[in-house]
């Protein structure tokens, strides 16, 4: 099949590259987000779709609008059969959807209908899901609501981050896809509808979801610094500076909601709303990373230390 691979995510990553090695399908074109200002230096960064596409000697469109006349004219002039499309970060319209010859299949981080959206790999851990999984779904106008074609779990580990978590759905998605061609190719691929009364949405997540509410349990607070790792990124402030909580374990210890409690050598511990929080590896404002004794050897907690309990109200 004459295959056009819309992305940007790392997550499509090795999907593109399983399509690369197999023997079947030609790659005709790669549609990726414009390059974007990344880093300290705000120096425009080219996507990790785009980078292996380059390497490959692919042609590369990066409309700042896929629905565009042009964009939609560069689209026809490929004539695909089909478009793969794994984190793109657009909404495609029917004009687009319409376009390849057997339309268009999304690789989706989740096990829809649950967590339909732009964060659901976030959303599944925040929500205490034991498992997740890869959905290969047929696309239509809709937010993730289009027919699936077929789905893989993969349980979720009790200390898994969502950085972790991607990296194995992104290792998942790569023979889902190949396995929805094979399908689509030998013309038995299935269409189930999705229940959509079942359906949860995962909103696009801001800077603002990493910050922690210290009135919350140790539980809900250890999960949430699960959720937002690597990005956003899980923070609370110390004596009007941001401090980032890298890793933390719950303790049945309590106190006054956020004080230290105790910060010998290699414990520091921090009281939430019921229990506490072990803090393993901290960063404070433009300082490096560090495990919870180098720090404190550098930034002594004191056990009655207070850390900001501030949280804007829900709107």
């Amino acid at each position: 099949m004459r295959i056009v691979f819309c992305g940007t995510g790392e997550i499509g990553a090795p999907a593109l590259h399983a399509l690369l090695a197999s023997k079947k399908h030609t790659i005709v074109g790669v549609i990726t987000q414009p390059d974007k200002p990344a880093g300290r230096d705000l120096k425009p960064r080219m996507s990790a779709i785009k980078q292996i596409a380059l390497a490959q000697n692919l042609p590369v469109q990066q409309p700042e609008k896929l629905r565009s006349a042009a964009a939609l004219e560069d689209l026809r002039a490929l004539a695909p059969d089909l478009m793969v499309v794994a984190a793109y970060g657009q909404i495609l319209p029917k004009s687009v959807l319409e376009t390849p010859r057997l339309g268009c299949l999304n690789l989706h981080a989740s096990l829809l209908p649950r967590h339909r959206g732009a964060s659901p790999i976030h959303a599944a851990i925040l929500s205490g899901d034991h498992e997740t999984g890869i959905t290969v779904m047929y696309m239509d106008e809709g937010l993730d609501t289009g027919d699936i074609l077929l789905a893989q779990n993969l349980a979720i580990g009790l200390d898994e981050t969502t950085g972790q978590l991607h990296d194995r759905l992104a290792a998942l998605a790569a023979p889902c896809l190949i396995e929805a061609l094979d399908l689509l190719e030998a013309g038995n691929a299935p269409r189930i509808p999705q229940e959509n009364s079942l359906a949860t949405y995962a909103a696009k997540l801001k800077k603002t979801d990493g910050l922690l509410d210290w009135h919350e349990p140790a539980e809900d607070i250890a999960t949430r610094i699960r959720a937002m790792s690597p990005w956003p990124g899980a923070y609370t402030h110390l004596n009007g500076q941001t401090l980032k909580i890298h890793a933390a374990k719950t303790d049945p210890a309590s106190g006054p909601t956020g004080e230290i409690l105790a910060s010998e050598p290699g414990v520091l511990r921090v009281a939430c709303g019921s229990g506490s929080l072990i803090l393993e590896s901290l960063q404070l404002q433009g300082r490096k990373r560090l495990p919870a004794a180098e720090f404190l050897r550098g930034h002594p907690l004191p056990p009655g230390t207070r850390l900001d309990l501030s949280f804007p109200p829900a709107p």
